[in-house]
């Protein structure tokens, strides 16, 4: 009887570099691995049809293979037991018919055969065959193997896949439009949650995914180790614990501007996007580098006040900060515009940059002179606090 049924079809871009090298018909994969083959089998599907219903999820498929045809045979015991017929015997009228049992070995001059019985292939394709099987009984006489089992249709595994030593279920998945992997990540596993999921089954992402898991459980270390960097190099160059939070102040608004650009333009924040908010450190803190530099040296070296040091910075430092942060976002500009093959990689880089120094030049320019005043006057606070605390008591004098 001829089958007729749906085919799913998968397109996937093909890409000359991928993380964790895993194939599947999806982008993203998450798999499952139990000890119990029994309750995975049961547990993966229920899944899989719960993530095919979630708005953030496009093409969900697994390589689980559990719907090949079985024939089972089930045998009434008491009845071959009064027909005479053991168990070994029908195990070997089985085994005979459909196994690769060798019954004899032809030698040649050259070369020898092994002859394997077995019944016609006309008779392997139907399990209507199993109604032609006899089975000899302990009286000798051939009883069919219809009289004492009966035949149930059921499905088995094709393959059984394992990661590891455990048998494992993979199901694959690709992002709908505008969502996000860490969105993705957070509704599979509101998914689980919501059937159930046992917490037997060992479930992670794999391939793509589990490196985005990753990079986001170091990513603020990293950010973290880049500020303190920054911040012991300024503060050996200036000599100051107070002056170097004054510059690191200008980061934030690079960081917002950052953000709302990519929001703005429909652009995820991704590696390329990180890459770009950590090269704003760099770039965004030489304006507030330029003018603290100024202050400090008027202030120290032609004994100006804070105000009037900083005031001056700002007019005569005003033309080279715009001059070098035009420079750096005329520079990344072609990487925000470009429409061409492959701008899809470096775009979020550019529309970063561009981002950054505009809310940064717009905001920087006001706000370091007076964090600037500010930290002048914590650290001048903190010098009084310290002198009162090194101030010996006068002779005859104790505590209140």
């Amino acid at each position: 009887m001829p089958y007729h049924g749906a085919a799913a079809l998968y397109l996937q871009s093909a890409q000359d570099l991928t993380i964790g090298g895993r194939a599947s018909a999806a982008q993203f994969q998450y798999t499952l691995q139990d000890q119990n083959l029994q309750q995975l089998n049961n547990w993966a599907p229920r899944l899989l049809a719960k993530l095919r219903t979630m708005p953030e999820l496009r093409d969900v498929n697994s390589d689980q293979q559990d719907h090949g045809l079985e024939a089972r045979v089930v045998i009434d015991r008491d009845t071959a037991a009064r027909l005479g017929v053991a168990a070994q015997n029908i195990d070997n009228a089985l085994y005979d018919a459909f196994g690769q049992r060798q019954v004899s070995t032809m030698y040649q001059q050259l070369n020898q055969y092994h002859v394997v019985m077995e019944v016609g292939p006309r008779f392997q394709r139907d399990p209507e065959a199993l109604q032609n099987i006899y089975v000899r009984s302990s009286s000798g006489t051939e009883v069919p193997l219809s009289a004492f089992a009966r035949f149930e249709p059921s499905n088995t595994p094709l393959a059984v896949n394992h990661q590891g030593q455990f048998p494992s279920v993979t199901l694959s998945f690709n992002l709908a439009p505008g969502i996000s992997l860490s969105q993705a990540t957070d509704a599979i596993q509101g998914a689980e949650r919501s059937i159930g999921f046992p917490a037997a089954i060992n479930a992670s992402f794999q391939g793509t995914a589990a490196a985005f898991m990753n990079s986001l459980s170091t990513e603020p270390i990293l950010i973290l180790l880049a500020l303190v960097t920054v911040y012991i190099v300024l503060g050996v160059l200036y000599e100051s614990f107070i002056h170097p939070i004054t510059i690191l102040s200008t980061l934030p608004s690079a960081g917002v501007g950052a953000l709302l650009a990519l929001l703005l333009t429909n652009n995820e924040l991704d590696v390329i996007g990180l890459i770009g908010i950590i090269l704003l450190i760099g770039i965004v803190k030489k304006n507030a580098i330029m003018m603290i530099d100024f202050a400090l040296e008027a202030e120290r070296g032609e004994g100006k006040s804070p105000v009037d040091a900083i005031y001056e910075a700002c007019m005569l430092r005003f033309r080279p900060i715009m001059m070098t942060t035009m420079a750096a976002m005329l520079a990344a500009l072609p990487l925000a515009l470009d429409r061409g093959t492959g701008s899809e990689l470096h775009r979020p880089l550019g529309i970063t940059i561009v981002g950054g120094l505009m809310v940064s030049q717009a905001l920087t320019l006001f706000t370091t002179p007076v964090v600037y005043l500010y930290m002048d006057r914590a650290q001048l606070w903190a010098r009084r606090m310290r002198g009162r605390a090194a101030q010996p008591l006068a002779p005859g004098l104790g505590e209140a």
